[in-house]
């Protein structure tokens, strides 16, 4: 077995260990031992990464069901290895906030990091799966670890509610991304999603092309939370904070993303999978960011713009699919493959600054417990760090220079206004809708900074 495969089973052996610290450390938080395994790992994944040259792909496997062309096979590329990185590393950053966050007194950590260290290593499997079955496996046990982490408060019934949600709508993608494998397999014979890339041409020609490209697409999107998917990601917020921060903002449903990446070698250049992915990315993120600003709950209004977020991101990817396309010029090719580059950066960029807000929002939470925007306000000289990180998250988001939020919001205007170029008038649409939620985006950050952080101060309520 090699160490990719052993980066990817570690959180599921430490999780093991965890209710036996729980039960027999009783001095020193259960997550000060946790810590050490995303810290490990990100230090791994680091180590791998080749800054001055091209990332070489690792391809390492391990026999499991040979009969049915089922492979413990892993592939690491600079895609894969990005999401390892983002991760292990958000995964460091939340555990250390869970620290201070959850007591240790009075909350049952050892289900607490239990469940944590079984989705970070269920995620770490679906982003260095190169098997669609093993693909499959960790994609739904992200699923079943995600409703645990998100019912960790079961007593409360909005807990438990919105924890079946998110199982019900993310399954039942699960099941339909399960189909669209088996379609491919029954076209060419492979699981191996290296032997699909290479087969793709073959594959186009296929009548299972299309509905295989469908049911995918609708995995990616429940998981994703497009629209009309959406939906469960707002109830989903009732997990503690660190939750909320780690699947919501920078992990679980970045999958359908990773997803839809991994999967644009072979769909891409088709037009039914660029209207596709364009269309309902387009609608998700002005739907997400319209309703941001209808918020008054903090947690409730990020809910909402990482839908948005995420809305932008399918649609660049889209966009970028473009580049695919066999009657494009190099220069064409060039410029829409720009769109994927943005889609990825914004990806990055997002993951660190709504991460960053979510616990910024849990500190507001936990030391003036209320989220409601309308008892807030004057915050600024009593909690000078959280109005600092507050300022750059949502400054970030907004796309204002010089933040790296605003060069990935540009590439993406950039990447609408080619698209625009290259249909016409058939195409102005997706720049005109962009346009306007990224106004939503800059009121509701601007209401995330100013209603919360100036103006009077509120004792009172």
């Amino acid at each position: 077995m090699s160490s990719l495969h052993l980066a990817i089973l570690t959180p599921f052996l430490c999780a093991v260990i965890v209710p036996f610290l729980f039960k027999y450390v009783k001095r020193i938080h259960t997550g000060w031992f946790v810590l050490a395994v995303p810290l490990s790992l990100f230090v791994y994944f680091i180590n791998r990464y080749p800054f001055h040259s091209p990332l070489e792909p690792v391809v390492q496997s391990v026999p499991w069901i040979p009969q049915l062309d089922f492979h413990f096979a892993v592939y690491m590329d600079s895609l894969s290895l990005l999401f390892a990185l983002i991760i292990t590393g958000i995964g460091c950053l939340v555990v250390l906030y869970s620290i201070y966050y959850m007591s240790k007194d009075r909350e049952a950590l050892h289900n607490f990091y239990f469940y944590l260290l079984c989705f970070m290593g269920a995620m770490l499997g679906v982003v260095l799966s190169d098997n669609l079955m093993v693909f499959y496996l960790f994609w739904e046990f992200t699923s079943f670890s995600s409703f645990l982490l998100i019912a960790y408060w079961y007593q409360r019934k909005r807990s438990r509610h919105g924890a079946a949600k998110a199982l019900l709508l993310t399954v039942t993608g699960g099941f339909s991304l399960l189909l669209g494998f088996l379609m491919i397999h029954a076209a060419l014979g492979t699981f191996s999603i290296r032997g699909i890339i290479a087969e793709a041409d073959r594959f186009a020609e296929h009548p299972l092309f299309i509905p295989a490209m469908g049911l995918i697409l609708l995995g990616a999107f429940a998981k994703s939370a497009q629209f009309p998917f959406h939906i469960w990601l707002p109830d989903a917020m009732e997990a503690p904070t660190p939750i909320s921060a780690y699947l919501h903002s920078a992990t679980m449903v970045k999958a359908g993303v990773y997803l839809a990446a991994r999967m644009t070698p072979v769909f891409g250049g088709h037009k039914e999978w660029f209207w596709i992915t364009v269309i309902f990315g387009i609608i998700t993120l002005f739907w997400g960011s319209f309703l941001a600003i209808r918020q008054i709950d903090l947690k409730a209004m990020l809910a909402f713009s990482t839908i948005s977020q995420l809305g932008m991101m399918m649609a660049m990817l889209g966009i970028g699919s473009l580049a695919l396309a066999p009657d494009l010029d190099r220069e064409q090719a060039l410029l829409f493959s720009g769109a994927v580059l943005a889609a990825i950066f914004h990806l990055f960029n997002h993951s660190i600054f709504k991460g960053s807000l979510f616990m910024v929002v849990g500190i507001l939470d936990h030391e003036l417990g209320t989220r409601d925007i309308r008892k807030l306000g004057g915050l600024m000289s009593f909690m000078p760090i959280s109005f600092t990180l507050t300022v750059v998250g949502a400054f970030s988001m907004a796309g204002l220079p010089p933040f790296n939020g605003f060069l990935s919001k540009e590439m993406f205007f950039t990447s609408a206004l080619s698209v625009w170029e290259h249909l016409d008038w058939a195409g102005a649409w997706i720049p005109l809708m962009g346009w306007i939620a990224s106004i939503f985006t800059f009121v509701y950050c601007m209401m995330l900074v100013f209603k919360t952080f100036t103006g009077p101060f509120k004792p009172q309520l």
